[in-house]
């Protein structure tokens, strides 16, 4: 199967590992990519555990799960890595009644104890 997070490789040997925990995400950009695969997959599990821990109290692991479960998420588009902890892309995802759907956002993350996590996001638009 081809890699939900459009890196052009199969998800054996790109997000999988990291949803596994076979290994952490090196960078920034290779998390949000594996976040992303993690909503299309839906991984709600995964997708807490690689919050930054301060932060995991404004999330809640069943609301993931279901965000990733009720949407067909289609297509992610790295924007531009401005710097090691910041992402800015675009989530391409079919909602619940059908309709096409982009999520724009500027991300925050920070590697703490050799892992990075995800922070805080900017929703920009279009």
């Amino acid at each position: 199967m081809d890699c939900p997070c459009c890196s052009g490789k199969s998800y054996e040997e790109c997000c999988k590992p990291y949803h596994t925990g076979e290994k952490h995400a090196p960078t920034a950009e290779a998390l949000m990519r594996s976040r992303f695969s993690a909503f299309a997959i839906p991984n709600g599990e995964y997708l807490m555990e690689t919050t930054l821990p301060g932060k995991r109290k404004y999330h809640n692991k069943k609301d993931l799960q279901e965000w990733g479960e009720i949407n067909q998420w289609t297509k992610l588009e790295i924007i531009r890595t401005p710097a090691l902890n910041q992402v800015e892309f675009k989530a391409y995802y079919t909602d619940q009644n059908g309709h096409s759907q982009l999520h724009h956002e500027f991300s925050l993350f920070q590697k703490m104890h050799e892992r990075w996590y995800y922070v805080s996001g900017e929703f920009l638009d279009e």
